[in-house]
């Protein structure tokens, strides 16, 4: 009897036992569900705190875009979700977006420092850049940051106040104000300005700020090198950042990061004061007159008239009788063999040379594979436009054949040289061309074209009713 009552103390224990083991592996299982990254996939979107720049997030002629854009709609996708950005006003507010828990991570051209490992937990790096000292042509030079002979102003709790309260030791009589309502790239303004007389920025924004206001210099780089890299909450749930972790890998492995940083910065190379400056005078006394005649080819081909006539420039700097020592002339440097071929007859017609150099990229760009996206479909197109489709082709074959990926401009850039080798050309069916020549043709017209679009979304360019320029009649 007391036997069979123990048996049944014992039975009930074992019952209890595996009822306990039940319910600690339902709440296992509740927390892994509960993670942060089986939440975002369950809600079935993710929310990304950044900041409007040319250098993360903004929106372009054909929709948003920037580096930060890109990446974190690839992550979204990597995810199966869909992405939602916040736009704070300032820097802090990113920063304490993500310390709250407001959003899943912030990417906005974070750079990673000392006190900011403190904060946050930091995913990998993707990019490398340098904080520079940053003045205006007619400043006096400064030697060191002892010897500043004006108002150095940065953006409050930015890397680079991090950065100046270190070297504050080093250099004691540096002094600087810092603003919460000011971007780098707008206090870069006030120095072209000359509304302040220094600023630090990071060398990326420099780089691509310098093509609109090219009376900006950098004095001295004031640290080495450093990472940019997303910035994530800090805590036991670390679910999202190795999925970053992950996607980061896989983009580095399969060429896609390599590639999303020629899109945004491989066409800006070493800065040209005196190209810039010219390029600036001519779009305000050359371009006007001819902005309905782009507007107008824009209409027949679809292509973004800017890109038009960022094209002309490269090719004739908007003069209609220009002529090279080849024989092509015009606005656009057209043959009279490619002109018949378009049904035009006077290359020195600026409206014919236009309309034409627009048909007959659009031609190239039709000749472009399907599978090749934008932007590379358009950069492939303009090489071709400049080396002839031939030799664009060999480029591609070398790029294949060298295990690089022919669809991707990035990588038959670096083959189109190749075409002036005899190593090289001899393999190929066209044979010898003047491979980088196309390389610098299409980075300068994209250079052109992103300081047009800058500069016409800032003035409103005028639309041809505007101009008051009389009808112009079609051309057959």
């Amino acid at each position: 009897m007391n036997r069979g009552n123990s048996q049944r103390r014992e039975g009930g224990r074992g019952l209890r036992w595996l009822a306990w083991l039940g319910l600690l592996a339902l709440l296992a299982g509740c927390s892994r569900e509960g993670t942060q990254l089986a939440r975002i996939r369950a809600a079935g979107a993710i929310t990304v705190a950044t900041r409007n720049s040319a250098t993360t997030y903004y929106e372009g002629p054909h929709g948003f875009t920037g580096l930060e854009y890109d990446m974190a709609r690839l992550f979204a996708r990597h995810l199966g979700v869909e992405l939602n950005f916040v736009v704070p006003d300032s820097l802090g507010e990113i920063l304490d977006l993500v310390s709250e828990g407001e959003v899943d991570f912030a990417a906005a051209g974070l750079t990673v420092t000392p006190e900011r490992r403190k904060r946050f937990r930091f995913g990998p790096s993707y990019q490398k850049i340098t904080p520079q000292l940053v003045y205006r042509i007619g400043t006096p030079t400064p030697k060191d940051l002892d010897h500043l002979d004006g108002v150095l102003e940065i953006v409050k709790d930015s890397s680079h106040e991090e950065l100046l309260r270190k070297l504050k030791g080093e250099y004691p009589n540096l002094s600087w104000t810092s603003d919460a309502e000011l971007s780098s790239e707008e206090l870069l303004a006030l120095v072209w300005q000359q509304v302040i007389d220094y600023t630090v920025a990071d060398s990326n924004e420099v780089a691509i700020d310098q093509r609109y206001y090219p009376e900006l210099r950098v004095a001295f780089d004031l640290s080495a090198p450093q990472s940019l890299a997303w910035a994530f909450r800090r805590g036991k749930d670390d679910s999202l950042y190795r999925e970053a972790v992950r996607f980061f890998k896989q983009i580095r492995v399969d060429g896609t990061l390599a590639q999303l940083i020629e899109r945004y910065y491989g066409h800006i190379q070493g800065f040209d004061y005196v190209g810039t400056k010219r390029y600036l005078h001519h779009i305000r006394s050359r371009l006007p007159r001819l902005i309905p005649l782009f507007m107008e080819a824009a209409e027949q081909t679809g292509i973004d008239w800017r890109l038009l006539a960022a094209i002309g420039y490269q090719e004739s700097h908007w003069n209609p009788r220009a002529r090279s020592p080849t024989g092509v002339r015009g606005i656009m440097m057209l043959t009279q063999s490619t002109m018949r071929h378009l049904g035009l007859k006077n290359r020195l017609d600026p409206r014919q040379s236009i309309i034409g150099g627009a048909r007959y990229i659009a031609m190239m760009k039709r000749r472009i594979p399907d599978r090749i996206p934008e932007p590379d479909r358009t950069w492939m197109a303009l090489a071709a436009y400049n080396v002839g489709f031939g030799h664009l082709e060999d480029a591609r074959i070398l790029a294949q054949r060298d295990g690089a990926n022919p669809d991707k401009w990035v990588d038959v850039k670096k083959y189109l040289p190749r075409l002036s080798r005899r190593k090289w050309y001899r393999r190929t069916k066209h044979g010898y061309a003047r491979g980088g020549e196309p390389v610098r043709y299409v980075e300068n017209i994209r250079s052109y074209y992103d300081i047009l679009v800058w500069y016409t979304e800032r003035d409103n360019a005028p639309t041809p009713k505007e101009l008051n320029l009389p009808e112009l009649a079609p051309i057959l």
